[in-house]
């Protein structure tokens, strides 16, 4: 590198939700001469290797991280792009006592902005990814969905007749109708990879700031360490081609994800007690329910169905709040989603409860000895918290079937994920008890901002994905108006 490619205004790390919706807002608020560089561990990856090679990323999980325990998933695709490729596409938006459970419930903590914060940029996120909802809604909302709500199943639409303020089509970021650059969704259940392109990645829907003239994309460029010097950060060193490079900026901006931004800021030697600690997301149950003359697996999406009626409400104070999801493919539970009964095949539903989570310390992320450009995760287990409400499922099943003509409950196991990696760079207002402030700018470092769901205080029963891009939005917002 020449001295003058060393000189940039703002260096991003990660192409995922939290980076990309960063850039999007920074480049609409920054002046024509700004300077963006953006690093990427991974490759392209575009769609027709994806699919021809059945895999989102060229980067095999061991490639980045080691699981010290295996039973519990950790699901990441680098590359451009980052999870985008591999999400499923629930766009759900946490509800306004995710964001006050301390205060509202004397549990946990709370997140040191609230909903009404985010509201605006809610509906900005949804706009782009061309979000399928319903025209009702179970959290405010000064806006409606882009797109009309997916068909429900059979059993939803039994469950929504019943409890019509606790049941609801799902906000969804795989599209009900063709968009311009997405099909609608084919509704087969291969979601990781969709064939047919319907769900919102940043690949297929928001590419086009990394073609802006002032941003310049680096890939494969692994981040070795951030240089710190007089309380700022002063330079990023990374590798690329076999070469050991370093950039100076006046900002720095990691959306690597819960495993990679702690792993980066241990690596670098910024030093926080919680830093790596408390790596969460919800805790998961999926039941499997025999039905007596009502078939299954006919909506039109993946998830037909989100139920809300275990949520909200003062059962907060004694137990995790659960949103249920209903599956819509008979793929989803393999063998056990199909009944042997001739011409009852579908006579089945299969749920996902999903529990919020208070997270522990001791579940970590930090660096693999043996090779520190791997990051460590360990995981000792959820929170009594989270059982609680998952040792009420059966109570819960038993709600549900006065809408539902249960037979029987086939089975009920707990998820190994449900592929929300949150936690281990949390939020708050206090710089002892929190790595960065409420706009995700680091407590001591004010040139670095942190994004992502690394921040998430606790793990919300919601899908998470548009509230990180939301706190994007939100921290580039803050980041011009304190310039100003």
């Amino acid at each position: 590198m020449s001295a003058e490619q060393t000189q940039f205004d703002v260096v991003i790390v990660g192409t995922g939700f939290a980076g990309s919706f960063f850039l999007m807002r920074y480049l609409e608020h920054a002046d024509p001469t700004a300077r963006v560089l953006v690093l990427e561990r991974g490759g392209a990856d575009p769609k027709p290797w994806q699919l021809e090679q059945r895999r989102t990323s060229s980067l095999a999980p061991e490639d980045v991280f080691v699981n010290l325990t295996p039973e519990k998933e950790w699901l990441t695709s680098p590359g451009f792009g980052g999870n985008s490729k591999c999400w499923w596409g629930g766009a759900t938006r946490m509800m306004p006592g995710d964001f006050e459970l301390h205060s509202r419930y004397g549990v946990g903590s709370d997140w040191p902005l609230r909903y009404d914060d985010l509201e605006q940029h809610y509906g900005v996120v949804e706009t782009v990814m061309a979000v399928s909802g319903p025209p009702d809604s179970p959290m405010p909302r000064s806006r409606p969905f882009p797109l009309p709500p997916h068909r429900m199943s059979d059993p939803d639409a039994l469950l929504k007749k019943h409890f019509p303020d606790g049941w609801f089509h799902p906000a969804t970021a795989r599209a009900s109708v063709p968009t311009p650059t997405r099909a609608a969704c084919c509704a087969s259940g291969i979601c990781e990879l969709c064939p047919v392109d319907a769900k919102f990645t940043i690949q297929n829907g928001l590419s086009a700031p990394y073609q802006d003239p002032r941003v310049t994309l680096r890939l494969h460029a692994e981040v070795e360490a951030l240089e710190t010097a007089g309380g700022a950060v002063s330079a990023l060193r990374y590798t690329s081609g076999g070469r050991n490079e370093r950039v100076q900026a006046p900002l720095f901006v990691l959306g690597a994800s819960a495993l990679f931004n702690p792993h980066i800021l241990l690596r670098s030697g910024i030093a926080h007690p919680l830093l790596g600690k408390r790596l969460h997301e919800q805790m998961s149950i999926d039941v499997c329910l025999d039905l007596g003359g009502v078939k299954s697996y006919n909506g039109s999406s993946m998830i037909s169905g989100n139920g809300y009626l275990f949520y909200e409400g003062e059962h907060r104070r004694e137990h995790a709040a659960c949103l249920i999801e209903t599956w819509n493919s008979p793929f989803a539970y393999q063998s056990a989603s199909l009944r042997m009964e001739r011409g009852r095949w579908n006579e089945r539903t299969c749920m996902r409860f999903m529990f919020d989570e208070l997270p522990r310390e001791d579940n970590t992320v930090g660096i693999y000895g043996p090779n520190p450009r791997l990051a460590v995760t360990q995981f000792r287990g959820y929170s009594d918290y989270a059982q609680r409400g998952v040792d009420l499922v059966p109570q819960m099943v038993g709600k549900l079937s006065a809408a539902l003509p249960i037979e029987r409950i086939v089975s009920t196991s707990l998820g190994d994920t449900t592929a929300h990696i949150q936690g281990t760079v949390v939020m708050g207002e206090d710089p002892a008890t929190s790595i960065v402030d409420r706009h995700l700018v680091h407590h001591q470092y004010r040139n670095l901002l942190v994004l992502g769901a690394s921040a998430f205080p606790t793990a919300t029963p919601a899908y998470p994905t548009v509230t990180v891009s939301a706190l994007s939005l939100w921290a580039a917002d803050h980041l011009f108006a304190s310039a100003a």
